[in-house]
């Protein structure tokens, strides 16, 4: 996978381009053999919520971009591979719907996911057929927020994922007006308000700026999915609230197990032990008193990344992404396939014996506290709580 991603011998329509985001100035990072960088930049103001999607680049920190076309073969995982990583035998149903929060507009939106979904033999998806709608953050079907490939890279990601675990079920785009965390709270409301029974929220926002905004993520008989961040040892908002499933991130390969792949922590993933979140009742680790982070994980690291059709050098393209926005809407996708849950963290811990534990790797250090809080172990562990689906029982 690693080679696939980062070979200097390109097949055809495979170009390196210089994205129009800003994270053609974030650092570049390495994973293995793979680089990437951070979608949306790191150094924002607390009041604004960051994406949590990477891209893979070249050694220079280009976006590695495929453009579409008749014999085109994305790099990436797909459909397939993910629900075969993770036991998915079901496709979900049109009577359950998946809302997807991010910040701004994409217009593209409905016609990537289009692209997406008909490389990958998945049933159409549009506003015509009543399997996809997008709104703005009053819940209209107008006056959508201004462009930003940032954050359209993010939702792309996000559309495809939701359509790869649960091909059957409805999706809702929600756009925040902005990326602040005061926007994308409301956005959060609306969604639910819109009926939505699973909602993936894919960026992170600093803990005590989230206080305000915890009811905003309170919506009971929803399953709501957070990612725990990519920046190790950390926790974040909304992921630490004891009201949403915190999603961890793993390095994802396949192997001559009887699974057929192997996952281990994805160095990056955010973990920990929340500041301001008490404990709930169902999470029972006894090395935090508070709210631990994260509760679930799947595939985040971008060396074992997946295919996106998406913002792309100026147009729309075929990139590679990985980080817990990956993770996010793939466990979202999960609970989906099983109508949503009225409980859905403690769900999970109710069934930890019906998820595929991960005992290997680690987002450390983290000196002076418990080793599982950046460590895997036996059973539950910071970086990937109980474990990764195996199948929907557990969901």
């Amino acid at each position: 996978m690693q080679s696939m991603v980062t070979s200097a011998v390109l097949s055809a329509g495979i170009v390196f381009a210089a994205f129009s985001i800003a994270s053609a100035a974030e650092p570049v990072e390495r994973s293995g053999d793979t680089y990437h960088v951070a979608v949306c930049p790191r150094l924002v103001p607390d009041s604004v919520a960051r994406c949590m999607a990477h891209i893979v680049t070249d050694s220079a920190g280009r976006p590695i971009v495929q453009k579409a076309g008749a014999r085109t073969t994305p790099r990436g995982y797909g459909p397939a591979d993910l629900t075969s990583a993770y036991n998915i035998t079901t496709q979900g149903s049109s009577s359950t719907i998946m809302a997807i929060v991010d910040g701004y507009g994409y217009p593209n939106a409905e016609s990537d996911l289009a692209v997406y979904r008909a490389q990958y033999g998945l049933p159409p998806c549009t506003s015509a057929n009543g399997c996809f709608a997008k709104y703005n953050e009053r819940g209209q079907k107008k006056d959508y927020p201004a462009y930003n490939a940032n954050w359209a890279t993010e939702t792309a990601l996000d559309l495809d994922m939701a359509s790869a675990m649960c091909p059957n079920c409805r999706i809702i785009l929600v756009e925040a007006r902005t990326g602040y965390i005061k926007r994308l709270a409301a956005a959060e409301d609306t969604a639910a308000a819109l009926g939505a029974h699973v909602i993936s929220n894919s960026y992170r926002n600093p803990q005590k700026n989230g206080q305000p905004y915890e009811a905003d993520y309170d919506h009971p008989g929803v399953a709501i999915t957070a990612a725990t961040g990519d920046g190790g040892y950390e926790t974040a908002f909304p992921a630490s609230s004891p009201n949403v499933i915190a999603v961890g991130g793993t390095h994802l390969v396949r192997s001559n197990t009887a699974r057929g792949w192997t996952e281990t922590v994805w160095a990056g993933t955010g973990s920990g032990c929340a500041r301001f979140d008490a404990k709930p009742v169902w999470q029972t680790d006894s090395g935090c008193k508070m709210r631990m982070t994260a509760d679930v994980a799947a595939i985040a690291d971008p060396a074992t990344g997946v295919a996106v059709y998406g913002p792309a050098g100026g147009g729309s393209g075929w990139i590679v992404l990985g980080g817990t926005s990956v993770a996010t809407p793939v466990i979202g996708g999960v609970f989906a396939n099983n109508g949503g849950s009225v409980n859905a963290a403690s769900t999970l811990y109710a069934n930890p014996g019906a998820l595929y534990d991960v005992t290997s790797g680690s987002n450390g250090p983290c000196p002076g506290v418990p080793a599982y809080y950046c460590n895997a172990e036996v059973g539950y562990d910071g970086p990937t709580g109980l474990g990764t689906p195996n199948g929907i029982t557990a969901f």
